[in-house]
């Protein structure tokens, strides 16, 4: 077949695409009006995962899955705001790596929220401000979160669904290498960054600032200054991208979790997070972590706040394998409080098994 021949093929098939696209779309509106009828959450993660397990197990190529799978964020994206506008809160401002989290989960048709902290994002969705929240719970390089910890000590949200996302960072600039002599970021960036900064740097001077964004937003705004932060801030803040990559360590992943007024419903493939807090006396944890073990459940994760209303007791946060409504779960957990002075839990949601980013 000739070039014009295939791309009349092409022309009709997007025709047809776009077909099937919209008769989708009125689908997904008899479905915004059942849910609204019976005041269903419109976000399920446990349908998300449905739909993109199925996508990707009928994918025979030359496609690969990431590109079907960021076509189908936004299509579920867009129904999303068919059933009902659906707002989104995130710690602000607009270029953050927790904006970008956002972004690659929910696509570009809800409404975000930026906000000042992390405990504004819980206060917004525990009101009903907001219908989601979008909150980074730990880091491989910098660990736990303390901000997202104490905030679900305080908060009735649930938590419904995690993300992963790989942490990239990027150096910003509108004039050359050579002529930078400051850069902007938060501390924990510099951090992540140093080994290059280092090596690429002998004289500009690193200046920490809130956030990555308000980093971006200072550069553009000053000449012979650069900032390190995401591609999304260089789009918003009219910053090129001078170098990309630039962490001394790859595998750089920040967990965000989805809160919620509901958690998720079971896919098979779930974590449930729970909140605890022990007597304060020899061999308490170790007491309430062997019940777990007892019952073959697989802990993924394990931190520590103190109790501010209480010296010396401690709150837990435990993630671990399973769903809440499973028989197992349900006897572990009836057995653990046995051993607690208080066990919450914070919601069950679909395991992330992959990054996004």
């Amino acid at each position: 077949m000739s070039l014009e021949q295939l791309r009349k093929r092409i022309d009709d098939l997007d025709l047809k695409l776009v077909e099937l696209f919209n008769e989708r779309a009125r689908i997904v509106v008899e479905i915004g009006r059942l849910k609204n009828k019976n005041d269903a959450p419109v976000y399920a993660p446990d349908r998300e995962k449905q739909v993109f397990e199925k996508i990707t197990a009928a994918n025979n190529g030359p496609l690969p899955d990431k590109c079907l799978t960021a076509i189908w964020r936004e299509l579920m994206s867009g129904s999303l705001t068919l059933e009902r506008p659906l707002r989104i809160g995130y710690l602000g401002p607009e270029g953050s790596f927790s904006h970008t989290a956002a972004l690659l989960k929910f696509g570009q048709s809800v409404e975000y929220e930026p906000l000042a902290d992390i405990a504004g994002i819980f206060d917004e969705v525990s009101k009903g401000h907001c219908d989601l929240g979008l909150a980074p719970v730990e880091n491989t390089m910098g660990g736990g979160v303390i901000e997202t910890l104490d905030a679900l000590i305080d908060s009735d949200v649930r938590v419904c669904a995690e993300v992963l996302m790989a942490i990239h960072h990027s150096l910003l600039a509108n004039c050359p290498l050579d002529e930078i002599e400051k850069i902007y970021s938060k501390p924990e960036v510099f951090a992540q960054c140093r080994k290059w900064l280092s090596d690429t740097f002998k004289q500009a001077q690193t200046i920490p600032v809130a956030s990555t964004a308000k980093a971006a937003q200072m550069a553009a705004a000053e000449p012979r200054a650069a900032a390190i932060g995401s591609r999304i801030a260089a789009e918003l803040y009219g910053l090129g991208i001078a170098c990309e990559n630039i962490e001394d360590m790859a595998n750089n992943v920040t967990r965000f979790l989805i809160i919620s007024k509901q958690d998720a419903k079971p896919t098979g493939e779930d974590k449930t997070a729970i909140l605890f807090s022990t007597a304060h006396k020899a061999g308490a944890l170790a007491d309430v972590l062997d019940v777990f073990k007892r019952f073959d459940v697989n802990l993924t994760n394990i931190e520590s706040r103190p109790s501010r209303k209480r010296q010396w007791e401690y709150y837990f946060f435990v993630d671990f394998l399973g769903h809440r409504t499973e028989q197992h779960v349900k006897g572990c957990l009836d057995e653990a409080r046995k051993d607690c002075l208080q066990l919450s839990v914070l919601g069950s949601f679909p395991r992330a098994m992959e990054l996004i980013g």
